[in-house]
C-alpha cells in the first residue's frame, strides 16, 4: 500500500481465541519519527468510525499476504477515552495461527496502523517540532513484533515537515494545512 504511514503501540494480549489491544492511543506523543513527533487527537479516526463502507483489514507485520481479520465481521475497532481499541477474531491460517501464538506468549505484543493523513498540523514546541494527526484514513491495522516506528514508513509525514520548516521555519511554526498540500505536490 503506498504511501502509507505506520505507527506502533505497545499494547496486546490473547484472550480465549481472540487478540486484543489498542490500534492508536491519543493524546500521547510518539517517540522521534526522524526529526519530529506526533500526536494523534480523538477526532482524527472519527472517520474510520463513521465509514460503514469502508474495509479495515488486521494483518501480521503489515505483510498484505497475512490477513488475520476485516471489519466488521472478525474485526472489531471501537473508540474510547484512550484511543482505538480493537478485538480481533484471528483467521485459522497459518499466519492466524501463529500470530495467535506469538501473542499468547509474550512474543508479539506490538499494534500498529497504517493510514493516510487527511489534515494535519504542524508546531514548534520548545526545541521539538509537533505534527498533531487531526483526521485519518485508517487502511490497516497490524499486529507486529517490532513496535518502533521505521524511518521508511514517515515519508510522506517527512516532506510534509521538510516543506513546513522551508516555508515558515521554525520558530514561526503555526496549523497550516495549505503546507500539507504543497509539500505533497513536489
Amino acid at each position: 500500500m503506498p504511501d502509507l504511514e505506520r505507527r506502533s503501540v505497545e499494547e496486546l494480549r490473547a484472550e480465549r481465541s481472540r487478540i486484543v489491544g489498542y490500534a492508536l492511543v491519543f493524546d500521547t506523543r510518539s517517540r522521534d519519527l526522524g526529526g519530529f513527533v506526533e500526536v494523534v487527537r480523538p477526532q482524527a479516526v472519527d472517520r474510520a468510525m463513521r465509514a460503514a463502507d469502508v474495509s479495515i483489514v488486521a494483518l501480521y507485520n503489515h505483510e498484505a499476504g497475512a490477513v488475520l481479520g476485516r471489519t466488521p465481521k472478525t474485526l472489531t475497532l471501537t473508540k474510547d477515552a484512550r484511543g482505538l481499541a480493537f478485538t480481533l477474531d484471528p483467521a485459522p491460517t497459518q499466519a492466524g495461527r501463529d500470530a495467535f501464538e506469538l501473542v499468547k506468549r509474550g512474543d508479539v505484543t506490538g499494534a500498529s496502523f497504517g493510514f493516510k493523513t487527511i489534515k494535519d498540523a504542524w508546531r514548534q514546541d520548545g526545541g521539538t517540532m509537533v505534527r498533531e494527526l487531526l483526521d485519518i484514513e485508517i487502511a490497516e491495522i497490524s499486529l507486529t513484533a517490532f513496535p518502533a516506528y521505521r524511518e521508511s514508513d514517515v515519508s510522506v509525514a517527512q516532506r510534509s515537515l521538510q516543506a513546513a520548516r522551508n516555508q515558515v521555519g521554525p520558530s514561526n511554526l503555526k496549523s497550516i494545512h495549505w503546507l500539507r498540500m504543497r509539500a505533497l505536490l513536489h
